[in-house]
């Protein structure tokens, strides 16, 4: 990471002390994580102290680390005709390189904050409370801007933002079922929509699209690999 960056973090572990913890990141940006319960303090610091300003919330959005560091295909080998298919649920194996980072924790939100003030940018990521649903404080109050990303994480994970002052869908129907960014909702959904003509309007009902697994495939000419 750039010195400017590292000094960032440092001003962050002298002012928050064990407030904050780092998180490593592969891709070189800043990142910690704050707890839940201190979550709202802490934005409200990052936003209004004259060193950090951090005035403007790019970004937030849900995660679910359900199965977090598992892998379900196995790609050991490869033929011809593709990949070897994938396995089912119970029979997901650890990945060495992907450690289980959620601990037994599944849903958490992430934060992309950026001071226009100093040009600097920092991502936070709070742990929601256990639970079904996941539950978290809204930071609505500290940046207007969460009220819509707020909304979008509540529709496509299902976590609710205590606080909120309009807490509904905003990318799925009125009558969808479930969060389809939720790592074990179906890829056909649970209800299917479709205009009745008998009683003139649309109506829901069970999907009936027959559940299957994609398998990747790999597609090569018979004599790819022969050189002159």
């Amino acid at each position: 990471m750039s010195q400017a960056t590292e000094q960032l973090a440092g001003t962050l572990l002298a002012q928050f002390g064990d407030t904050l913890e780092r998180v490593s990141s592969r891709c070189g940006e800043l990142t910690f994580e704050v707890p839940s319960a201190s979550l709202v303090d802490v934005c409200r610091a990052l936003r209004d102290e004259p060193g950090l300003r951090f005035e403007q919330l790019v970004d937030l959005t849900g995660v679910d680390y359900l199965d977090y560091g598992r892998v379900e295909w196995d790609t050991q080998s490869a033929t011809r005709s593709g990949f070897s298919r994938g396995v089912q649920r119970d029979g997901l194996r650890e990945a060495a390189d992907m450690p289980g980072e959620g601990a037994g924790r599944r849903f958490a939100v992430v934060y992309h904050l950026l001071s226009v003030t100093h040009n600097r940018r920092l991502r936070l990521r709070a742990w929601c409370e256990a639970g079904e649903p996941p539950l978290l404080d809204s930071v609505v109050d500290v940046w207007k801007a969460a009220d819509w990303y707020e909304r979008e994480a509540f529709d496509l994970f299902g976590i609710l933002f205590r606080g909120h002052p309009d807490l509904r869908r905003i990318l799925t129907d009125y009558g969808f079922v479930g969060h389809p960014f939720r790592k074990d909702f179906p890829l056909s959904g649970h209800v299917e929509m479709r205009y009745d003509p008998e009683q003139g309007r649309v109506i829901y009902q069970p999907v009936t699209i027959e559940p299957r697994e994609v398998v990747p495939r790999i597609v090569r000419e018979q004599h790819y690999a022969d050189t002159d």
